[in-house]
């Protein structure tokens, strides 16, 4: 069952310490408790007065936030969205192993980009060339064609009704700790902690959202 509010500060499967050398305990602790709970903490509090509200999931405030309240709707988009984007990427690293996708995934990604290293620099690349803040993300439409989409700020990718994958976080405090200005660094290093399993359950499965 999706959450509602009162949203919670998700649970990390793994320790602050889990994703180093690629992202130190500092950076994954202070995204996590600081950035990521201030977007619980934000929505909840953009939602509390309007009990209305109150049963719908994030999906559904992202999708239909220009029906909420005008005085409450760009908090709730940018928070909900921050949120979920959050959870999303949060939910897609793993601690670092042998780490390649397999399976359909890896045979759409080859299909789709000629090859997996390919893909990777291109995916790299959109990552490196975003102006300001956002993310990076693989995603696949409902004709099943893969894509590599870009969203600002807390922007997702529910509009556009396609199904998330993957995504990397490339807002400053992402990073910036370990890697300064490095971005491009940062992306690719990333690589090695991508829970491509999972990304395959969602793949595979169906599901849009985890």
């Amino acid at each position: 069952m999706e959450a509602h509010y009162p949203f919670e500060l998700m649970t990390l499967a793994y320790g602050y310490d889990a994703l180093e050398p690629y992202i130190d305990r500092q950076t994954v602790e202070i995204h996590h408790t600081k950035h990521l709970k201030g977007y619980v903490d934000k929505l909840n509090a953009a939602l509390e007065p309007y009990t209305k509200f109150h049963s719908w999931g994030l999906g559904k405030l992202i999708i239909n936030c220009d029906f909420l309240p005008k005085n409450i709707a760009m908090s709730v988009k940018n928070n909900a969205g921050g949120v979920y984007n959050h959870n999303f990427y949060f939910n897609i690293m793993r601690p670092p192993q042998m780490n390649l996708p397999q399976g359909s995934l890896y045979k759409a990604i080859v299909r789709q980009f000629s090859s997996f290293e390919s893909f990777k620099q291109q995916f790299e690349a959109a990552a490196a060339s975003l102006l300001g803040s956002g993310w990076v993300w693989l995603a696949v439409n409902r004709s099943g064609t893969l894509k590599i989409v870009t969203t600002p700020n807390q922007n997702t990718v529910l509009p556009m009704f396609v199904r998330p994958l993957l995504v990397i976080d490339v807002w400053e405090h992402a990073y910036y700790l370990q890697y300064q200005n490095r971005r491009g660094e940062y992306a690719s290093n990333w690589w090695s902690i991508v829970n491509w399993q999972r990304a395959e359950q969602i793949f595979i499965g169906g599901s849009g959202y985890i």
